[in-house]
C-alpha cells in the first residue's frame, strides 16, 4: 500500500539532502533572531522605552541583543548549535509570556512557541554535517 510519509522519509534520510535541509532551516530559525536583534541595535532607544513599558529593566537590552543576534549567528553557522537552539527556545518561550501574552498578540505567542519547537528539535538533533559543530567535532576524534 502506499504510505507518503514513507515516501517522505525515504527522501529526506539521504545524506546529501538530510545536510542541505539541516542548513536551510538553521538558516531560517536564525533569520528572526538576526533580524530581531539588529532591529534592537539600532532602535535601541525606542526598545529600551518599549521594555520598560513591559515591566522588563532596560537595561538587560545589551544581553537581549547578545541573546538574539549571537544565538543567530551561532545557529546560522553551526556553532555550538545544540547550546544556542536551547537557549534561543528557553528566551523565546520566556518573551512570548513577558511580551506576547495578551488576546491581541496572540499570533506571536504562538509564533515564539513554534519557533521553541523547531529549536529544541534542533538541539536534539544537532546542526547537520555542514557547520562549525561537525568540523569540531570531526577534528576532536
Amino acid at each position: 500500500m502506499f504510505n507518503p510519509n514513507v515516501v517522505v522519509k525515504n527522501i529526506v534520510t539521504q545524506p546529501a539532502f538530510d545536510n542541505a535541509v539541516s542548513l536551510i532551516a538553521r538558516a531560517l530559525l536564525a533569520y528572526i533572531f538576526l533580524v530581531a536583534g539588529w532591529g534592537k541595535l539600532t532602535a535601541y532607544s525606542a526598545t529600551v522605552g518599549y521594555m520598560e513599558a513591559m515591566g522588563v529593566p532596560g537595561a538587560l537590552l545589551p544581553l537581549t541583543i547578545l541573546v538574539e543576534f549571537g544565538g543567530g549567528l551561532a545557529l546560522l553557522f553551526g556553532f555550538q548549535a545544540r547550546f544556542a537552539a536551547l537557549g534561543l527556545g528557553v528566551f523565546s518561550i520566556i518573551t512570548a509570556f513577558i511580551f506576547h501574552a495578551g488576546a491581541e498578540d496572540a499570533i506571536n505567542f504562538m509564533k515564539n512557541f513554534a519557533m521553541a519547537g523547531g529549536l529544541f528539535f534542533l538541539m536534539l538533533h544537532g546542526a547537520g554535517k555542514f557547520s562549525l559543530d561537525a568540523l569540531i567535532e570531526k577534528s576532536e576524534v
